[in-house]
């Protein structure tokens, strides 16, 4: 600012020289006079263009430096913002807040705040000077430029609404480019490419009608702060002829009142884009803030608890929970869950679907907190441990497993940080690394991982969208197997292996879980056989609790919903002999052809 202000101070300077050149050396007729003074003009114009250089480099670093900061206080304050924030907010419109908001915040600061600053300071200037200059002139020149702070205030009002739509509108278009992106396959199975097409001109259009109103209303803003200086100064012109003639005003005083009058037309005009700009900024910050200001409620404790050594029980004492968005008339979707896991045993958790099981797991690492009640390990309320100590001592794998753009052996230690990054350049760590990562995957009958075209250090691609379901499923089951946790959660982590490969994973399943304390969700007999005891969660309680055999015998319920899950294996399993017969009929039929 300080650079930028000197430079226009040295601009109105300019026209105090040619007021001298006009009225002394001009008007003698002293032509040597002359070179001294064109020579000061000259210097005061390479000294503004050094100044106007030095604004632009003295913003380069700051600026970047704040939109670097900025971003990573928002990415990690979305790491921090509970799942329950995410299940709300599109990703789209986090993706363009942290781009393009940030990106414009920047330019703004860097740019539009500067100039917006100086040039209101040096307009403000520029008017004492020219009513030092004459009096009248200047005063004329000031009302006839009023109209300009009612147009200004007419266009802020409308502009803010139409800018904010706009940048929301375009947070939008980025979710629905995000969405189809994702779901590509969905949509080339289905046919549907031309109906995301059609939904996507209409989002896309209607973005662009809102960049039209704002088109419009910054022309409109740019008239009139074209044209009202314009009238100021054709007033003033005449204004000024008549008092020269009059004597009262020197050729010179006219020269230079004109001449500022020149030098802060650009102010004038600029303050037009750069009030948009600044508007346009705003909606942005508010944007930015939406994300910063959200509320957290699962946050780690002032004097968190510490568990050293975790025997690994597992415990729901009168657990009720209900999603943040639920209507109240649903009622609770867990309405006094009481479940305790001893260590070292396995749990299979079973109901109905839509009972509540997945949502049981997410409270075990509070990936959302329990609306009434406690789950407790090792007797510890959970929300008396710090975030990062629980989820280290409970890891968890989904059904739907997601991978990220990274390596196998990334994804699979993704648990273990002490195993990775710096850490893995000594001898020892990396010896440590490589035993887990072998053992993890073995036991996920993962193998398939050493036959990727580079091996364990394979890129799986964004989502791990490169590798087949059960692929996923697999390295998923070896990356909460790796993090060696005292409790392990699994919500149906197999549900997209083959029965072969499944069996393969539940008899390694069993020899680890022997000494870790695991709560599954099942999903399909199978697993439920994996497990010591079972628990059937039913009209948002559980209601028994018992082995598999005791549970046959006693529970009505539970004979029914073993029959649902075993109607659902059979039928995948002959959709599996379906496919593999076809795929057998297909080979027939290609040797017949090759013979």
């Amino acid at each position: 600012m300080g650079a930028s202000l000197t430079a226009q101070l040295v601009a109105l300077s300019i026209p105090q020289v040619l007021q001298a050149i006009v009225d002394g050396p001009l008007s003698d007729g002293d032509a040597a006079s002359v070179v001294p003074l064109a020579l000061l003009v000259l210097g005061l114009g390479v000294l503004e263009a050094l100044l106007v250089a030095l604004r632009r480099w003295f913003v380069l670093k700051p600026g970047t430096r704040v939109e670097a900061s900025m971003r990573n206080t928002l990415y990690a304050k979305l790491q921090d913002l509970p799942v329950s924030f995410h299940d709300r907010w599109p990703s789209g419109q986090l993706l363009s807040r942290a781009v393009s908001d940030l990106n414009l915040i920047r330019r703004w600061m860097s740019f539009g705040l500067v100039l917006l600053t100086v040039n209101l300071i040096v307009i403000l200037v520029g008017i004492g000077i020219l009513v030092s200059m004459n009096w009248m002139l200047g005063l004329a020149f000031l009302v006839a430029s009023l109209p300009l702070w009612v147009v200004g205030y007419r266009f802020e009002g409308r502009y803010s609404e139409v800018s904010r739509r706009s940048q929301d509108q375009q947070g939008d278009l980025a979710t629905a480019v995000e969405e189809s992106v994702h779901g590509i396959r969905v949509l080339k199975a289905f046919g549907r490419g031309k109906h995301a097409l059609t939904t996507f001109r209409a989002q896309a259009e209607t973005l662009r009608s809102t960049e039209l109103e704002k088109g419009r209303l910054e022309a409109a803003i740019w008239f009139w702060l074209i044209v009202i200086p314009a009238i100021a100064l054709a007033g003033c012109l005449v204004l000024g002829v008549w008092l020269a003639a009059q004597g009262t005003l020197t050729v010179g005083e006219l020269v230079a009142f004109f001449a500022t009058a020149g030098v802060l037309a650009w102010p004038i005009e600029s303050i037009g884009f750069l009030l948009a700009f600044t508007l346009d900024a705003r909606a942005a910050t508010d944007r930015y803030f939406d994300i910063i200001d959200s509320r957290n409620d699962i946050v780690d404790p002032e004097r968190p608890v510490s568990i050293e050594r975790p025997r690994g029980e597992l415990a729901f004492r009168d657990v009720h929970f209900r999603y943040q968005d639920s209507p109240e008339r649903f009622g609770d979707l867990l309405d006094g869950v009481d479940l305790v896991v001893r260590p070292g045993e396995t749990m299979a958790l079973v109901g109905l679907t839509g009972s509540g099981k997945t949502t049981m797991t997410a409270l075990a690492t509070r990936l959302y907190d329990v609306t009434a009640g406690a789950v407790e390990l090792d007797g510890v309320d959970v929300r008396a441990l710090s975030r990062e100590e629980l989820r280290r001592h409970i890891a968890m794998a989904f059904e739907d497993a997601t991978l990220f753009s990274a390596s196998v052996r990334d994804n699979v230690l993704l648990g273990r940080p002490e195993l990775t990054g710096d850490a893995a350049a000594d001898p020892a760590v990396a010896a440590e690394a490589e035993r887990v990562l072998e053992e993890a995957l073995r036991i996920a009958q993962a193998g398939f991982a050493h036959g990727l075209p580079d091996g364990l250090d394979t890129k799986v691609g964004e989502e791990g969208m490169s590798l087949s379901g059960g692929q996923r499923q697999r390295l998923a089951l070896a990356r909460a197997i790796a993090a060696n946790p005292a409790v392990l959660v699994l919500d149906d982590p197999l549900s997209a292996l083959d029965v072969a490969t499944e069996a393969k994973v539940e008899a390694e399943l069993r020899r680890v879980l022997a000494d870790t304390t695991a709560l599954i969700v099942a999903h399909r007999p199978s697993t439920v056989m994996l497990a010591d005891r079972v628990g059937l969660l039913e009209d948002g309680r559980i209601t028994a609790v018992g082995t598999h055999s005791e549970l046959l015998a006693t529970s009505e319920h539970y004979r029914f919903v073993i029959s649902s899950l075993e109607d659902e294996e059979r039928g995948r399993q002959a959709e599996s002999t379906d496919r593999i017969e076809d795929a057998a009929d297909e080979l027939d039929e290609r040797e017949e052809v090759a013979r």
